[in-house]
């Protein structure tokens, strides 16, 4: 059965306002196990579609944006919380990153004519890790703003999908075991869907150690059973899918947190960073009488006249 963060039932025939765009936490019934189940539509769909991404960059991007939400989801910070991969590969870097209030955004770097001939070489099935990110790091950030201490991990990038480089940074890590499955994808020509299930260890209460053991396996036998189409269909609704995974032990659902889609970047953002440039440096940026910038995130353009540009100079 599964239940509300105010103690009441809810069958699985209640309808949630939201299916779409959240991260939905949740913890078995009896067991030291909790989680998040993240489901992106429409978010996912704006975020990919502003960039003219080729298919295989788009749906790695997707898989970064929801896990993204999900590791945040694990976190308590107010800020921003970043992942990052950086690698020698054709995709040379990718940035996902969540604020505590939800707003979400991503963008990938990557060298075509090294991307086209890694796709050709493996036509039937997706490229791997390895082949698309060559050998680099997977870093995480939190960044809580100037007067704190940022805190950042960095892993390297071990496994053949993101998600197994995840796990590896769980296996290093001494404060977090967990467990992640993501699933992304769309028909053809269709609007991109993402979604991902979390699972993490809680500490065991004193001399509850095998209790513990066989209730993290259970879930994650569980977690195992749920395949790529329950986490992607959107006429699937989140608490069914918890239902239906965990409805043995019981699962208790609590108040989701709703993503959307947001990019800090504004004119007053580029202007700053234009003033932080030598006088020189930002005269040659100058092309056809204007300086124009397009943030990577969200392509936005901001264009500056040269007299906008002599004014920045002189404040």
């Amino acid at each position: 059965m599964t239940r509300s963060d105010t103690g009441g039932r809810r069958t699985p025939r209640e309808k949630p306002a939201r299916r779409d765009d959240l991260i939905q936490p949740f913890k078995i019934e009896g067991q030291a196990v909790r989680g998040r189940l993240v489901r992106m539509g429409p978010l996912v769909d704006e975020i990919l579609r502003r960039h003219e991404y080729p298919e295989v960059v788009a749906a790695l991007l997707a898989e970064m944006l929801v896990l993204a939400a999900a590791l945040a989801g694990a976190l308590k910070y107010e800020g921003v919380f970043t992942l990052q991969t950086k690698g020698d590969g054709p995709v040379r870097l990718m940035v996902a990153d969540v604020t505590t209030s939800g707003d979400l955004r991503g963008y990938a770097q990557f060298d075509r004519e090294r991307l086209a001939a890694v796709v050709e070489g493996s036509p039937s099935t997706a490229p791997s890790v390895p082949r698309l990110l060559g050998a680099g790091h997977l870093a995480f950030t939190v960044d809580q703003g100037t007067h704190t201490e940022r805190y950042q991990g960095i892993v390297e990038l071990t496994g053949a999908t993101l998600a197994e480089c995840v796990h590896h940074y769980f296996r290093q890590s001494e404060q977090l075991e967990a467990a992640i499955k993501i699933a992304v994808g769309r028909q053809p020509n269709g609007p991109w869907r993402a979604g991902a299930l979390m699972l993490q260890r809680l500490p065991p209460e004193a001399g509850a150690d095998d209790e513990v053991e066989d209730g993290w396996r259970r879930a994650l036998v569980f977690m195992a059973s749920s395949t790529e189409s329950e986490l992607l269909d959107p006429r699937l609704e989140p608490n069914d899918l918890l239902y239906r995974l965990f409805h043995e032990d019981g699962v208790r659902v609590f108040a989701p947190a709703d993503l959307q889609a947001g990019c800090r970047c504004s004119r007053e953002r580029v202007e700053r960073v234009l003033r932080s440039f030598p006088p020189d440096e930002v005269k040659s940026l100058i092309v056809d009488g204007q300086v124009v910038a397009t943030c990577e995130f969200c392509s936005s353009r901001y264009t500056f006249s040269e007299d906008e540009i002599a004014a920045l100079i002189r404040a």
